[in-house]
């Protein structure tokens, strides 16, 4: 009897254990208060604008955005890739795939500009399957280029361009769904991974990754930088000749870390779930706000490096921040669900 009890007991406790580090490892008890230093400058009409790069050599942004319902979507999601010429006042945005044929539902973008051109890769998701699409833009006039579909693409989530042919992409899930897919997303299991194409060939070149995500890479420091939201970590990889990786460290964020951009001064600019168990609700509908937060990282050498929290917000002006793309005093951020995404203005 005493035996059972005893067992009773430690199956209880691991129990309530379990229950808490959920709870506390995905931000549950985060104060959330609202804070930017600046404003507010126009909301732009498009939606879910999950990923949002810039090219600060031509002055305009490239805005993936597809329209979604709720997570995991149960039907085909419609999308486009957006621009909008920061030279010009109003920040209108011109559909560049408003005659693409395929189903397209973008996600994660990345683009390379040389001699004029400026190459677009965005993953899509389709009910055919995962797909990478290549786009070339030359005078805000868009073409495709091809359709890359490999068994490696399984759950692909961001991207990041070396050239017109290499990349590196991650998949941020390595089951679809059932029991392995629940461990992945509540238990944090580190299953997912980031992948290299050297322009024939696919190559898993970082396994063991908590929900790998946003990618991005640092030409100056040849260093590629990866987003571990559930685990709210940013892990440094060194990058090899030959494409391959060596991990550097894990910075760890305080919050659940998306998409990546850098600043003209090598600074990572992150869009962020502060709450990942209140965005998981929120994208199944069953809340109506997720907050939003920006984080900038100064990232040195190896342990020196500092964290600034730049903007933070209940979701009641936009939800389920996902990006956080910064020109001149502008920060442009976008979201997953949201029927518009906002340009801040940051104050001088």
């Amino acid at each position: 009897m005493k035996f059972k009890k005893r067992f009773f007991y430690a199956v209880l406790i691991l129990l309530l254990l379990f229950v808490a580090n959920i709870f506390i490892s995905t931000g549950y008890f985060r104060t959330i208060e609202n804070k930017f230093e600046g404003e507010i400058l126009q909301k732009i009409k498009i939606p879910g604008a999950e990923d949002i790069t810039i090219s600060r050599k031509d002055s305009f942004a490239i805005i993936s955005s597809t329209v979604r319902n709720h997570l995991p979507n149960e039907k085909q999601e419609i999308g486009g890739l957006y621009l909008i010429d920061l030279k010009k006042d109003g920040f209108k945005p011109i559909h560049l795939t408003k005659d693409f044929k395929r189903p397209f539902a973008p996600h994660g973008i990345s683009i390379f500009q040389k001699d004029g051109v400026t190459t677009i890769a965005s993953i899509s998701h389709t009910l055919e399957g995962e797909f990478i699409e290549f786009f070339t833009l030359i005078n805000e006039k868009l073409t495709h280029q091809k359709t890359l579909k490999n068994d490696l693409i399984f759950s692909p989530n961001d991207i990041v361009l070396i050239d017109e042919n290499r990349f590196y992409f991650t998949n941020d899930h390595k089951y679809k769904k059932g029991l392995g897919r629940l461990f992945e997303d509540y238990l944090g299991l580190p299953m997912s991974n980031v992948v290299y194409f050297d322009g024939e060939n696919y190559i898993e070149v970082a396994d063991g990754i908590a929900y790998a995500n946003g990618i991005n890479f640092d030409t100056n420091r040849n260093l590629l930088f990866v987003a571990s939201p559930r685990k709210f970590l940013i892990k440094v990889y060194k990058k090899n000749e030959d494409g391959t990786l060596d991990f550097i460290e894990d910075i760890d964020c305080g919050t659940g870390v998306d998409n990546i951009e850098l600043d003209e001064n090598n600074q990572l600019w992150i869009g962020a779930h502060p709450n990942l168990l209140h965005f998981a609700s929120y994208a199944k509908g069953k809340k109506q706000y997720s907050p939003s937060e920006i984080i900038k990282i100064q990232y040195k050498n190896k342990g020196d490096y500092s964290i600034q929290q730049v903007y933070m917000e209940d979701g009641s002006e936009m939800s389920g921040s996902t990006v956080a793309a910064p020109f001149n005093d502008l920060i442009f951020t976008g979201n997953v669900m949201d029927n518009h995404f906002l340009i801040l203005k940051k104050r001088n």
